[in-house]
């Protein structure tokens, strides 16, 4: 069987999935095995995969009632027969040699450390495949980076937390799937795994491109509109905090920075009406910030904007957002 299964997730990708699945199709290595999961389209995209599944055997078809990535995901897995498991997001591309590359850095890997991801380096591109600003550099050589360095890496945003620039262990998936019913769960799930593994092998290579389209799931077109994964990311926040820094007490720092950045983003984004006594998780937030006001003002990981920012809005968050709103309004 090939060693390497890659799950492709798709839900009204229709536009995209020719050129997503195309990519992976002609990859140099040749012996993989491709696992469309549809998550209940309500557009062309599962006539378009029965189309792509009758001309290629490595194609193997699934379809399912609408449940989000992570379930798509999760099946995904629990189907495919490879030792390695990689995904593509069914918007996104890839280079033809990708896998090859990072199976080769896999088996060179064996017997010199435990369990270990690989991860491939990205860019971001929009739908007519432009480069976008990317704050992620690829790696200038090959290097294995251990759990606590990766974990920081991803608290201060300068890690990359996406799966699908990752090639993974089946059996470690088996054991954690994706966290159902969230946002944000690639990153919940590295949180869940850095602490069992070696670590991740960063290789210095460009293999995967991130195509932003409008009215994704993740990148809306719309920035007024309020996304529970501002709620989710606190949520993971505290679960860094609660069970992470305990394991990594080294992280405490970054990990408290974590929290009060993701609780700025929120406050900077839950619509005004919300902020109010009725709503717990806004009164909890608002209290996380009281708590940690000291914390905040010596943070060496926060920027002197973002301390401005939460001084502000630790004092008086709904008045601020008002005003803030009033200023940027349109003049008539």
């Amino acid at each position: 069987m090939p060693r390497i299964s890659i799950v492709v997730p798709v839900y009204n990708a229709e536009n995209f999935l020719t050129r997503s699945v195309g990519s992976i199709q002609r990859q140099s290595l040749a012996d993989i095995e491709i696992i469309l999961v549809d998550d209940g389209s309500q557009d062309g995209s599962l006539a378009l995969m029965k189309k792509l599944a009758g001309s290629d055997p490595r194609i193997h078809l699934f379809h399912k009632e609408n449940g989000g990535a992570s379930t798509a995901r999760n099946l995904g897995v629990r189907q495919a027969s490879g030792e390695l498991i990689g995904f593509v997001d069914a918007d996104d591309y890839i280079e033809p040699d990708m896998y090859e590359t990072m199976l080769q850095a896999y088996d060179e890997g064996i017997g010199q450390t435990g369990t270990f991801l690989v991860q491939t380096g990205r860019e971001e591109v929009d739908e007519a495949a432009n480069q976008l600003p990317f704050d992620l550099p690829v790696p200038k050589e090959r290097k294995l980076v251990s759990p606590e360095p990766f974990i920081e890496s991803l608290l201060l945003y300068t890690g990359d937390a996406s799966f699908c620039t990752k090639l993974t262990p089946r059996k470690l998936l088996l054991c954690y799937p994706f966290p159902e019913g969230v946002m944000g769960e690639d990153f919940l799930l590295h949180m869940q795994i850095l602490p069992k593994i070696a670590g991740v092998l960063l290789l210095p290579k460009l293999g995967y491109h991130v195509v932003h389209r409008s009215g994704s799931v993740t990148r809306r077109a719309d920035a007024k509109q309020f996304s529970r994964s501002y709620i989710d990311i606190v949520k993971h926040a505290d679960y860094v905090e609660q069970t992470i820094v305990p394991e990594f007490p080294a992280l405490r720092k970054q990990a408290c920075r974590f929290g009060l950045y993701e609780r700025l983003d929120y406050l900077l984004h839950v619509p005004i009406p919300d902020m109010n006594a009725e709503n717990s998780f806004y009164r909890d937030v608002c209290r996380y910030l009281r708590a940690h006001f000291g914390q905040m003002l010596c943070s060496p990981y926060l920027t002197a904007k973002n301390k401005l920012y939460l001084t502000i809005l630790t004092a008086a968050p709904k008045f601020v957002r008002q005003v803030h709103w009033i200023l940027r309004a349109p003049q008539s």
